[in-house]
């Protein structure tokens, strides 16, 4: 069994919990070769940030790819609960929609946009790239002192291809 002296991760991957998004496989990887957290939405809650910092702390990994997919269901989600009134919420759900909400509220004015759920997506990778950024201090040292990387990215379900949003 290894030890966490035996783990030398390359990246850190905080994806969506899609099962069709294993990002070991998106990106050809075998295993022990990225640090994988994952949650619906892929959202920047407590747990992953605390996640993040226990491996670039713990193994020296020096790049946090945030991993977005075409079609994230719990992007679709939120926006739907977002038109719903209150009173029909999901209670549950909104552990996850409060985190994706700030995101994508705005982009519900423009009704009918056939390229809403793209935009949305995007907007959710981009402020969960920006909450790690700013939500907290050992990685805001680690990026400017230790060369750490933070950087979104979104994986096509249709094509395969992931694209890196700088």
């Amino acid at each position: 069994m290894n030890s966490q002296k035996d783990q030398k991760p390359f990246a850190i991957v905080l994806g969506c919990s899609d099962p069709r998004v294993p990002a070991e496989i998106v990106f050809g990887q075998g295993i022990g070769d990225i640090f994988v957290i994952r949650a619906a939405g892929n959202i920047v809650a407590p747990s992953q940030i605390a996640s993040i910092e226990f491996a670039a702390e713990n193994f020296g990994t020096r790049l946090v790819v945030l991993l977005g997919h075409s079609r994230c269901g719990a992007v679709q989600v939120t926006l739907e609960q977002l038109v719903k009134p209150l009173e029909n919420r999901s209670p549950h759900l909104s552990s996850i929609v409060d985190r994706i909400r700030p995101a994508v509220e705005y982009l519900l004015e423009s009704n009918g946009d056939e390229d809403l759920m793209s935009r949305a997506v995007r907007a959710n990778i981009d402020a969960s790239v920006n909450n790690l950024h700013l939500g907290s201090d050992i990685l805001k040292y680690l990026a400017e002192e230790k060369g750490l990387i933070i950087i979104g990215a979104e994986y096509c379900r249709d094509t395969g291809a992931v694209t890196f949003i700088e």
